[in-house]
């Protein structure tokens, strides 16, 4: 078995599963025999099971876990919640070696790795920085206690979200549109203002058969009216009466979400990223200008240029005539 080749498997299933583990882990697991042939593999999705990763694996494989390879996004759970420890079955599986990407940071979950060592089982810990990434949102979550926040934003070369008119549809192409479909089925909850739902009368769902419904959280002052496509009641809906990101915070609290998408406007994503709360920003470029309009980004509170906040650039990518640009925002 090729450890990278392993690793590059587990990315692909943790990416196709983010959205659908909230508040768990989007862990994925892959069994191999000892000649390296791929027996079985599993990803968490609690929209069909409560089963962790590790467990669906071990059902696929019966009795050929026995003596074999289990490779893991994530360190294997030590504790019971709504299943029982992984740890458990992986002992009880016979698996004889274990191989995992990412220490688990979760203080109630975390020694499992220890537990494995102690029933005999050879435990080796391989660092991905590509499954870190993949599993980023719950990462944040258990060492901050709140959800990733990644705001959406669509610009024109010269950062216009809107001409001077107050037109805005539609500044990038329909392949960007098409890409953004997949960032809502990738979050937990999609998060915009009264200002974006009144001007857009968006429905917030995914337009990708069979992707799962994010929650929608409407923040602001105004009411959105009763036939808008956010009161259909298709999907879970929250209206936060407030401008308020402690508000916001203190709603999300009760809310099992790792990843928000913001969808919102400059005002909003504006305050959010005032308030250090934007973790990531996906920048899909235009190649138009307007040399005029409405800025993606209003004042954040920086009147020098050594108080600017810093971006870090993860990943470029060319899709249709824009450019997709994905940020880290460094914190201060």
């Amino acid at each position: 078995m090729n450890i990278n080749d392993a690793y590059a498997h587990l990315l692909s299933l943790s990416a196709a599963n983010l959205g659908k583990t909230a508040p768990n882990p989007n862990v994925s697991a892959a069994i191999y025999s000892a000649d390296g042939t791929l027996i079985s593999d599993g990803a968490h999705d609690r929209l069909i099971s409560p089963d962790h990763a590790e467990v669906i694996a071990l059902k696929k494989a019966g009795d050929a876990a026995r003596g074999a390879t289990i490779v893991v996004s994530l360190e294997p759970c030590n504790h019971t919640g709504t299943t029982g420890p992984c740890v458990d079955a992986i002992i009880e599986s016979g698996i004889s070696h274990v191989i995992y990407a990412v220490k688990d940071p979760n203080p109630i979950a975390a020694g499992g790795a220890d537990r494995l060592k102690a029933a005999g089982i050879d435990v080796k810990f391989i660092e991905s920085s590509e499954l870190r990434g993949v599993q980023r949102a719950w990462l944040h979550r258990i060492a901050t206690g709140r959800p990733y926040f990644i705001w959406k934003v669509a610009a024109t070369l010269d950062g216009r979200i809107a001409a001077s008119d107050g037109t805005s549809q539609w500044i990038t192409s329909p392949q960007s549109r098409d890409d953004v479909q997949v960032l809502r089925a990738q979050a937990d909850a999609i998060l915009i203002g009264t200002g974006t739902a009144i001007a857009d009368n968006p429905t917030l769902r995914p337009r990708i058969e069979g992707a799962p419904s994010p929650i929608r959280i409407v923040m602001g002052g105004r009411d959105v009216p009763a036939d808008f496509n956010l009161n259909d009641g298709k999907s879970q809906t929250i209206f936060l009466k407030s401008h308020s990101t402690d508000d916001l915070l203190k709603a999300l609290d009760y809310i099992p979400v790792n990843q928000v998408l913001v969808e919102a406007g400059p005002g909003l994503g504006s305050s959010l990223m005032a308030a250090g709360l934007i973790d990531e920003v996906v920048l899909y470029q235009a190649p138009v200008v307007l040399g005029g309009g409405k800025s993606w980004l209003e004042d954040i509170g920086i009147s020098t240029i050594a108080d600017a906040r810093t971006l870090t650039l993860i990943s470029t990518e060319v899709i249709g005539p824009d450019v997709k640009f994905r940020y880290r925002v460094e914190k201060r």
